[in-house]
């Protein structure tokens, strides 16, 4: 017998969250709702679902934060976004976040459940979760063991980008984008500066991970 296809929710509006699985429920899916970043994050770092559902305005953290948070994991699963920001440098945060989809609320449930159709068409198979540190969304902060390093937002997207792709090189126009908001401008020595805090602070926290540099292309994690 197939596997039911999975979807997880993560939304902390209760109302808009059962909405949202009855009808995902409705349509086959096995829906494994949740409240917050930090819930979801746990729930769905070492099972990621098919795919997953998950709003910006989370009450401990950024929806945004949470979907890196992910990704540093090793989650592939397609995420489509939830907001009620609709400018245009919102909806591109969310995809330089690892996001595939941005959805304004209010939205009606019947396109919703057509972005998250097509996502689940386009996805890959999903790699098993990645071991080493975690990045905890709620706190901004590198987690190792018993050791958790705060970081600002910068160096958190910055770090969740390169921890997004492990052992790749990430190019310097990639981090930047992932870094800073569109249309900022930023300096090539303000990146390096930036991940040279990056690399004290995983230190710091006794993780495994370094970053390696190729000079005048970008970084990579390993």
């Amino acid at each position: 017998m197939a596997r039911l296809a999975s979807a997880g929710i993560c939304e902390d509006d209760d109302q808009l969250r059962g909405v949202v699985r009855d009808a995902l429920a409705r349509e086959g899916f096995e829906v494994r709702p949740t409240a917050s970043g930090a819930e979801a994050v746990r729930s769905f770092s070492d099972d990621p679902p098919d795919v997953l559902v998950l709003d910006v305005g989370l009450p401990d953290a950024d929806g945004r934060d949470v979907c890196q948070a992910l990704r540093a994991r090793g989650v592939r699963s397609p995420v489509l976004f939830l907001s009620a920001r609709d400018a245009v440098t919102d909806r591109v945060s969310g995809f330089h976040a690892g996001g595939d989809d941005y959805l304004t609320k209010p939205f009606a449930l019947a396109e919703l459940l057509v972005r998250v159709h097509a996502l689940l068409r386009r996805a890959e198979p999903a790699p098993s979760a990645t071991a080493g540190m975690v990045l905890d969304p709620a706190e901004h902060a590198i987690v190792n063991g018993g050791a958790q390093v705060a970081l600002t937002p910068t160096e958190f997207r910055l770090l969740a980008a390169l921890a997004a792709a492990p052992g790749r090189l990430v190019q310097r126009a990639s981090l930047m984008a992932a870094g800073w908001p569109e249309g900022a401008i930023v300096h090539d020595n303000t990146l390096d500066a930036y991940v040279a805090r990056i690399r004290r602070k995983l230190r710091q926290a006794g993780a495994p991970e370094t970053i390696a540099t190729t000079r005048g292309v970008g970084y990579r994690l390993g």
